[in-house]
C-alpha cells in the first residue's frame, strides 16, 4: 500500500511536506529536468534555483510549482544555461521570433517590435486586446536560444470601456473555476484592479485572464492573494 502523504484535497501544512510535493511535481512535469532544480521553502514561499537548458523549461518549472497545493508565492532564481547546440545569434533569434509572430492568426505582426540581446527577447508595441499580449509572449518563449522574454507591449483598445465591471463580475459568476464572492472588481477608466482572496494560483491566473478579456481593458492590476486553507474552512 502506498504511504498516505496527505488526505485528498487537503493543503500541505509543513514546509518540509511542501518541498517534497514541489520536487515530486517537478519530477512529474515532462518538460522539466528536475534533477537540476533546487527548492527552498519558508512559510509557504518557494525559491526555485539551479539551472535549465531553455527559457521554456524555466517557465515550465515555475508553472509546475504553482500547481502544488499550499504554495503562497514563488521566487524564480533559476538560471538558463544553453547547451552548445542551442546557441544561436541574436539575429537568428530575432528572425525566428518575427516569423512566429507573423504566422500567428491572433497577432498583427506589424504592430510588434522585437529586440534581442544576448538571447533576451524584448517585445514592444501597442495591441488592441489584452489576450494578444500573452499570445505574443507564448509565441517566442519556446524558441531555441532564448534565455528570457520581457513583454513591454501595451494594450490600447479602440473600444470604449463601458459596463466593464458588470461584465467581468458576470464572467466570474459563470466560471466553474472561481469563487466570485471572494473577488472584488474595481474599474477606473480602462484599468481594472482585482482584490480579494483565491484558493490557488490557477484561480488567480484565471481571474486575470477573464479581466483582460473584457472589451476596452488596457491594464489589469492583479492584487489577488492566494489563501490556502483546509478543506471546508475556506
Amino acid at each position: 500500500m502506498k504511504p498516505n502523504l496527505a488526505v485528498k484535497n487537503d493543503v500541505v501544512k509543513t514546509d518540509a511536506q511542501l518541498k517534497e510535493y514541489v520536487l515530486s511535481e517537478l519530477a512529474y512535469e515532462p518538460s522539466v529536468k528536475a534533477t537540476d532544480i533546487g527548492v527552498l521553502v519558508k512559510d509557504g514561499t518557494l525559491t526555485l534555483n539551479g539551472f535549465v537548458q531553455s527559457y521554456g523549461e524555466k517557465w515550465g518549472a515555475v508553472r509546475a510549482a504553482k500547481r502544488v497545493a499550499g504554495v503562497k508565492a514563488i521566487a524564480d532564481d533559476i538560471e538558463v544555461r544553453l547547451p552548445n547546440s542551442y546557441h544561436h545569434s541574436d539575429g537568428d533569434i530575432a528572425a525566428a521570433a518575427a516569423s512566429q509572430i507573423k504566422w500567428s492568426t491572433s497577432l498583427p505582426a506589424e504592430a510588434i517590435k522585437i529586440t534581442v540581446r544576448e538571447g533576451q527577447i524584448t517585445l514592444e508595441g501597442t495591441l488592441e486586446w489584452g489576450f494578444q499580449k500573452n499570445v505574443a509572449e507564448i509565441a517566442v518563449k519556446y524558441l531555441m536560444g532564448v534565455t528570457g522574454v520581457t513583454n513591454l507591449i501595451t494594450v490600447k483598445s479602440k473600444v470604449t470601456a463601458f459596463g466593464v465591471e458588470d461584465a467581468i463580475t458576470a464572467a466570474f459568476e459563470r466560471s466553474a473555476l472561481l469563487d466570485s464572492n471572494k473577488i472584488d472588481v474595481q474599474v477606473s477608466g480602462n484599468e481594472v484592479t482585482l482584490t480579494g482572496e483565491v484558493r490557488n494560483h490557477a484561480e488567480r491566473d484565471e481571474a486575470e485572464r477573464i479581466a483582460w478579456a473584457a472589451p476596452g481593458v488596457s491594464f489589469v492590476d492583479n492584487q489577488l492573494t492566494v489563501k490556502w486553507s483546509w478543506l471546508g474552512e475556506y
